[in-house]
């Protein structure tokens, strides 16, 4: 990257960090609307697949883009947060905006971002410009569809301003309550708020008419299924739920990942190699797939889609910072898991997938997270851990994330370094200090937080995609 062009990077970003964060919030879509309508509504340039939920989200839609550019189709992705650089949130054709391209989106945003910024009392948000960037980037592109992750909740969030011919809901479970609501089926509420009429003015990528927006549903507690079906029932959208209409069938461990057979829509699909690890990550699989097959227009009068290109996208799908094997010898896993469904979802990949005979977890969270429900499910699996803070301003200070960390695991198991690389380094040491068992090992399990999975992730040098 050139010298000018790394100065022009640094410019925008820094801009767009001078904005509101992504956990301050005025919800309201009117800030977006605005701007969208100033930039001539990119939004509605291609079909919108809208994925929100409460874990599962990123590598879902990792899932649709994949598939969907499998069948021969242009994708534009949208996903929050980012790992280790800001041009991960934009994705066109599989890969990163380039710099150049992310610098020239900015500057054409950034005038209209000012006048909308003149006629309100909130500025726009860092999360708004970005989602305004995306749909701006994927209608000048141009997209056959966008791919688009909400950042939060689903009626208020700023993706929301286009309307999803797919809209997949992952499971819900508690985080964001301070926003979102007091318990599941508040917080299914507000997701369900990305579920829409349909407009009637739609075709089908082969030509045919859409047949309105279908909502794919993953395996939910009663109360957030009931809450999103409602939704799908007041607008009339047709529902496929995990579980019913579509699942995983079957699954078993194989070198590097698992083998699965789902159910979709269409009809089975077996033999097929997910290079990701956890029953988690099959369930993310069978929802992308199913939201794939009711975007193609596929169902039980069709039959599957194309079985050979269903197969070669989930074996290339990639998933940074999800149980993520960044070093051997330790063996250092990576993994964004920052809410205590998460967590237990991790612990059981960890459980079925590895052979670690013994496991030293590093830890760092942000404000406002269920650490201690985070924490309670973690302890059983790590013998020691290591407590420290990432670089976010939010971050949970070292010795305050240390004394409920002792609360869970005992002062004995638990150590406290503020600064990630001597965690890091400690946990290393810690493990490799363990007994060696030739059936197993031992291996660091770096997790708590996004952005502690993504510094870790860059510090010990995991690719970038």
């Amino acid at each position: 990257m050139s010298t000018s062009l790394s100065r022009d990077l640094a410019r925008v970003e820094q801009a767009l960090l001078a904005r509101w964060p992504e956990n301050r919030l005025e919800p309201s879509l009117t800030r977006i609307s605005a701007l969208v309508d100033l930039l001539g509504s990119p939004h509605r340039a291609m079909p919108v697949v809208q994925v929100t939920g409460t874990n599962g989200k990123t590598t879902t839609a990792r899932m649709v883009d994949e598939l969907l550019r499998g069948f021969g189709l242009r994708v534009g992705r949208f996903t929050s947060p980012h790992l280790e650089s800001m041009r991960e949130r934009i994705v066109l054709d599989g890969e990163p905006l380039p710099a150049e391209r992310f610098v020239e989106v900015y500057d054409d945003v950034a005038p209209y971002v000012q006048m909308v910024d003149a006629g309100s009392d909130v500025p726009m948000s860092f999360f708004e410009v970005m989602v305004a960037m995306a749909y701006a980037a994927f209608a000048e592109a141009p997209v056959d569809v966008a791919v688009v992750e909400v950042g939060m909740g689903g009626t208020w969030d700023a993706t929301n301003v286009a309307d999803a011919r797919v809209a997949v809901v992952t499971p819900v479970s508690m985080d964001h309550a301070e926003y979102l609501g007091p318990d599941v089926a508040t917080i299914a509420t507000e997701k369900a708020g990305i579920i829409k009429p349909a407009t009637g003015d739609g075709v089908l990528p082969d030509g045919r008419p859409d047949g309105g927006v279908v909502a794919v549903l993953a395996h939910q507690p009663a109360g957030a299924l009931e809450a999103l079906v409602r939704r799908a029932i007041e607008v009339d959208a047709t529902v496929a739920r995990e579980g019913t209409e579509f699942g995983v069938l079957e699954r078993r461990v194989a070198v590097g990942g698992q083998q699965v057979r789902l159910q979709g829509l269409g009809g089975e699909y077996d033999e097929v190699f997910l290079p990701l690890f956890g029953a988690h990550q099959a369930q993310n699989a069978a929802v992308a797939l199913a939201a794939v097959e009711a975007f193609l227009g596929a169902g039980s009068a069709t039959g599957p889609v194309a079985q050979d290109v269903v197969r070669e996208s989930f074996a290339s799908v990639r998933s940074p910072g999800r149980l993520e094997r960044v070093r051997t010898s330790p063996a250092v896993l990576v993994d964004a898991a920052h809410n205590p469904a998460g967590m237990a979802a991790t612990v059981e990949a960890v459980r079925e997938s590895f052979d670690f005979t013994r496991l030293v977890g590093v830890v760092g969270c942000v404000q406002g997270k269920d650490v201690s429900g985070m924490l309670a499910e973690l302890e059983p699996l790590c013998a020691e851990l290591v407590v420290t803070q990432n670089s976010s301003p939010r971050a949970i200070p070292a010795d305050e994330l240390g004394a409920l960390a002792v609360d869970v695991f005992g002062a004995d198991r638990v150590s406290v370094h503020p600064l990630l690389t001597d965690a890091l380094e400690s946990a290393m040491e810690l493990a490799e200090a363990g007994p060696d068992d030739a059936l197993g090992g031992s291996g660091v399990l770096v997790t708590g937080s996004v952005i502690t999975a993504g510094e870790a992730r860059s510090l010990l040098g995991g690719k970038r995609s």
